[in-house]
């Protein structure tokens, strides 16, 4: 077990306890949870990279405790009335999509081909940032609106751009 596998493995563990703290209404706690995950993020990929640490376990774990993570915080703020549906569903069926396609793609042998680009990553981070301004401000304001409209367009982009890429790529 290396660094970036435990902070990716912690991330998981976070889940819960972030979730916890979002459905109690503990929204400080849950912000500093969920922002701790989030470096956790950029802190494994960043050591794997660096120190050359890259397992076949992280190439495939990370991107699952990303996803575990954002679908589960916007799911359950906007169950609590903090993210709009509108942002919420297409963020969590982006997501849910990917993780069908690498299903998919796992009981056909075959595996994915696009790997992540400055807008994916701008995406994630847009995402982030609409948790935790939503959990500081526990309600919406223009600024919200401002980062919910923008992390909407971008993960719709970056969701029809990977999907257009990855199935040229499948095609040959």
């Amino acid at each position: 077990m290396n660094v970036p596998n435990a902070l990716t493995i912690f991330r998981i563990i976070l889940v819960p306890v972030f979730l916890y703290f979002a459905i109690t209404d503990r929204l400080l706690a849950a912000v500093a949870v969920f922002a701790v995950a989030a470096m956790t993020d950029a802190a494994d990929g960043f050591i794997a990279r660096r120190f050359d640490l890259k397992t076949e376990f992280g190439r495939k774990a990370d991107p699952f405790a990303d996803k575990l993570l954002l679908v589960s915080a916007y799911l359950a703020l906007s169950f609590k009335g903090l993210i709009p549906f509108w942002l919420m569903l297409p963020v969590v069926l982006r997501d849910v999509s990917f993780f069908v396609l690498f299903l998919y793609l796992k009981g056909t042998e075959r595996t994915i081909k696009v790997r992540t680009s400055w807008p994916g990553k701008a995406t994630t981070v847009l995402q982030v940032l609409s948790v935790l301004y939503a959990l500081l401000i526990a309600g919406g304001d223009w600024f919200f609106l401002a980062i919910a409209t923008l992390t909407l367009l971008f993960t719709i982009y970056t969701w029809v751009d990977y999907l257009v890429k990855e199935s040229r790529l499948q095609r040959g």
